[in-house]
């Protein structure tokens, strides 16, 4: 095993700055490849689940304002507004995550969905199964369902 995929195991952030430190010199035989790749791609991944993640809790609050709209409050409009904020950065850091958003909206809103109906202890039939937003209306800033 070369040095440099010990020094993964043993300290990252000393693994990190000597790839870095390989590749700009381009002593390319040297950089430790395979966990390159792997940080590359978990990179990636990360930032799937980020968008995700966010589109959870966008989605959740958007039900939850819909549906309980006699305990809207300044808290949930802000969130609202700071998750579709969040989001336009990662689509706007990595835009070819664009396309998977209406996919994941879909898989959002069941997740979603499911902590609404925890949160707010209404009924399941309250919330509809079927996604009930467009992703244009998801993302549209400032637009707040039922209001």
């Amino acid at each position: 095993m070369p040095r440099n995929a010990t020094d993964y195991e043993e300290d990252f952030y000393a693994w990190t700055v000597e790839q870095s430190r390989l590749l700009r010199s381009g002593e390319l035989s040297a950089v430790d490849t395979a966990n390159l790749a792997e940080e590359i791609e978990s990179m990636g991944r990360s930032d799937r689940r980020e968008l995700k993640s966010r589109l959870v809790i966008l989605v959740m609050h958007l039900l939850k304002w819909r549906h309980q709209p006699g305990a809207r409050s300044r808290s949930w409009s802000a969130t609202i507004d700071e998750q579709r904020l969040q989001i336009e950065g990662i689509l706007a850091e990595s835009p070819s995550l664009r396309p998977s958003v209406a996919v994941m909206l879909g898989e959002a809103h069941a997740i979603a969905r499911a902590r609404a109906i925890a949160e707010t202890g209404l009924a399941d039939e309250v919330f509809p199964e079927a996604y009930p937003f467009t992703a244009t209306d998801v993302m549209s800033r400032g637009l707040l369902p039922g209001h």
